[in-house]
């Protein structure tokens, strides 16, 4: 049977429909742009508009007297489906709904329904009025975003997840669920705190998303955090999280957490964090790790509770050169492991620079005192250790000083614990020696020192004098350029004490600069003897072949002072030249193609490869003064520098004494067949001018052999 047969044919069903319909049916018929229409109280259609005419299909005259059953797919009129909805509408007064509905030709649209009631005077059911509302195309576009939402949640490369606002998890993405290691079903319903690693649990009590949330339906955005997850496993994850709070339609708000894995990139962090503050080679806190520890005690501890030891390791040098950097190296780890394995737990190590170390106690009274504290580090430092197959006996001066009151810093505590240990290498002292109030104002007179030398530097104050490098028959063949400090309080001050305050502040390359810049400018208005241009040696300590700056530098001050190359020397301590990269090598041979020349000084001193010295570009060879000063005198110095000269001439390099004072010596060095002479014997440092008038006659009467 036809549904518009169902429940009979009103027809002219105008009668029925009370005083209502016969007031506003007109009005109903002529509103457009809504579909609207009237039923009974039974669900009979008896007014029909215009517009619904064109969303179901139905001509007014087809519909009009006919159950609104008609308008529903056959599944849900044989469920009765519209006699239900009625019944809700009479109930409640209206009522509202979303789904399939039916057109003329049989096909189906989204449907947006809402029914109202209408009541006699008497509050008796007199029908209803019902609005339809096309949602076809508008469902199908939600879908659609849907989908893709649905897609981008499921194909995100980071995790996602839905939690309710109890902080439970209502859907999770493909991604989280592999970053976590759990299976979908394994994560529903469980709460955010049960995902946090223990060692978040302990941070923070809060779960995964914020515990209060807006009261508005725009989404509220929670702070960028980073959280501890446990995957299946128990392994930590680190996350950073996004959140932000969505709201349905029906009100239920929900939070979406974006869960980026930053695990690595915290571990990078540590390791760059980690870097920076410790010792590649020993693992030990570096420079700026120990200062950044010191700072921290001090701001907390009580006064004389922290305490700093230096330990500056005796003849570390010559395990370097005899052994080579590698053993040292060596030395450095093991002396390390045996610091941080023998240190009381309230003392942390750390090195310095080079071959000094820091032990550092942030609360003395749990190791006894001061003097149990030195002991212990002493004993750790007095060791003899296997290197490469040696067994290396090592030795340490130590300087220890006291945070006495709250005023005292980090660099005060290592000056004071520094002056401390310069002392005790200076007396060579067993034991440790401790800060005193001498030693602190010697310290402290030195970084005065430090700081005029730095500004003599600047201000080139500092002045140079030449010493005459002669020939056997007195011809000056050169100088070497000596330096001078007129100090106001201290006088005239000589290398022997300059060089070690620029090496105490870090000054020696400024200082290198300076004296090179100057030696060369000078130099450069020598007038040439018996033809031949006279040479100016300078002793390098600072600016060395292994500095990445060494042949730019030394090129730009050569033409700026405009002297020739072939009469420059460069004046190198075997010890500069043990350990040198390919590219340094290239710089010095790349300098002594241009002309320079290059003298090994204080030679035999150290532990020259010989092979090395093969291969570098070295012309000249500077004996020693404590082998020339018993030359006549001591047979072993007598093999020595006769071994030096036959080496030199084996090399084609020149071979010069420095420190000749006697003519006995002069006789027996020149009877080895020396090359060069240099020393007291000849002349006494000159002044710039004076020498300059010695070229003059360019000669100085010598003894004759």
């Amino acid at each position: 049977m036809d549904r518009a047969d169902e429940g009979g044919d009103r027809g002219s069903a105008g009668a029925n429909n009370g005083w209502w319909l016969s007031n506003h049916g007109e009005q109903i018929a002529g509103m457009r742009g809504h579909a609207i229409f009237a039923m009974d109280s039974e669900g009979f259609i008896t007014s029909w508009n215009d517009h619904a005419e064109k969303v179901n299909g139905f001509p007014g005259d087809e519909v009009i007297g006919r159950h609104c059953s008609v308008l529903y797919p056959a599944d849900q009129a044989e469920q009765r489906r519209p006699e239900w909805q009625l019944d809700q509408a009479a109930r409640a007064g209206f009522y509202m709904d979303q789904g399939w509905r039916r057109k003329k030709d049989d096909s189906r649209f989204w449907a947006s329904i809402a029914i109202t009631v209408q009541r006699s005077n008497d509050g008796s059911l007199d029908g209803f009025i019902a609005m339809i509302r096309d949602e076809t195309e508008a469902r199908a576009r939600h879908q659609r975003s849907t989908r893709r939402f649905t897609d981008l949640f499921d194909l995100a490369p980071v995790g996602i997840a839905l939690f309710d606002e109890s902080d439970r998890v209502l859907h999770a993405n493909t991604a989280l669920c592999e970053l976590l290691g759990y299976r979908l079903e394994e994560l529903h319903g469980v709460s955010g705190v049960q995902l946090l690693h223990p060692q978040d649990q302990e941070d923070t009590a809060e779960g995964l998303v914020p515990a209060t949330v807006g009261s508005t339906s725009s989404p509220d955005e929670a702070p960028a955090s980073e959280r501890v997850l446990a995957r299946a496993d128990g392994e930590p994850v680190v996350c950073s999280l996004h959140s932000a709070m969505s709201m349905e339609d029906s009100g239920l708000r929900f939070w979406q957490v974006v869960f980026q894995d930053v695990t690595e990139q915290r571990r990078r962090t540590a390791l760059l964090q980690h870097r920076a503050t410790h010792d590649e080679l020993t693992g030990l806190l570096n420079r700026s790790g120990i200062y950044e520890h010191l700072d921290s005690l001090l701001r907390e501890s009580a006064p004389n509770q922290v305490a700093v030891l230096l330990c500056d390791l005796d003849h570390f040098k010559r395990v370097n050169d005899s052994l080579g950097h590698e053993a040292g190296d060596e030395l450095l780890e093991k002396l390390a492991r045996r610091l941080t394995s023998g240190l009381p737990e309230v003392c942390t190590a750390g090195r310095l620079f080079g071959d000094e170390f820091l032990v550092i106690c942030s609360d003395l009274s749990a190791v006894g005192d001061l003097d149990a504290l030195a002991e212990s580090v002493s004993r750790l430092m007095h060791v003899s250790l296997p290197v490469q197959g040696y067994s290396v006996s090592m030795s340490a001066s130590i300087g220890a000083a006291v945070a006495e009151s709250s005023d005292t810093t980090s660099q005060d505590l290592v000056r004071f614990s520094d002056a401390a240990m310069y002392s005790a290498k200076t007396r060579a002292s067993v034991g440790v020696t401790v800060a005193n109030r001498e030693m602190i104002d010697t310290s402290s007179r030195q970084v005065q020192i430090e700081a005029q030398l730095h500004e003599a530097i600047n201000n080139d104050e500092l002045t140079l004098q030449y010493q005459p490098i002669l020939e056997p028959d007195g011809s000056v063949a050169g100088a070497e350029a000596l330096l001078r400090w007129s100090h106001p309080a201290l006088g005239m001050v000589a290398p022997d004490v300059i060089l070690p305050v620029a090496t105490q502040g870090n000054l020696l390359r400024e200082l290198d600069r300076s004296v090179l810049r100057t030696a060369l400018r000078e130099a450069a208005s020598w007038p040439s003897v018996r033809g031949r241009r006279v040479q100016i040696a300078v002793n390098l300590s600072g600016l060395l072949p292994d500095d990445p700056h060494f042949a730019e530098e030394t090129s730009r001050l050569v033409t700026e002072s405009g002297i020739d190359w072939s009469s420059v020397v460069l004046e190198l301590v075997e010890t500069s030249l043990s350990e040198l990269s390919a590219r340094s090598r290239e710089d010095m041979v790349s300098l002594a193609e241009g002309g320079a020349q290059f003298a090994i000084d204080d030679f035999g001193t150290a532990y020259s490869s010989l092979r090395r010295l093969k291969e570098l570009p070295v012309q000249l060879i500077k004996i020693d003064r404590g082998f020339v000063s018993s030359v006549d005198k001591n047979p072993a110095d007598l093999a020595i520098v006769r071994a030096i000269v036959d080496m030199s001439s084996g090399l084609k390099c020149y071979c010069v004494a420095e420190g000749v004072e006697t003519e006995t010596q002069f006789r027996v060095l020149h009877s080895l067949g020396v090359d060069l002479f240099q020393g007291f014997l000849f002349s006494r440092p000159l002044s710039a001018p004076d020498f300059h008038s010695l070229l003059e006659t360019g000669h100085i009467p010598i003894p004759e052999s």
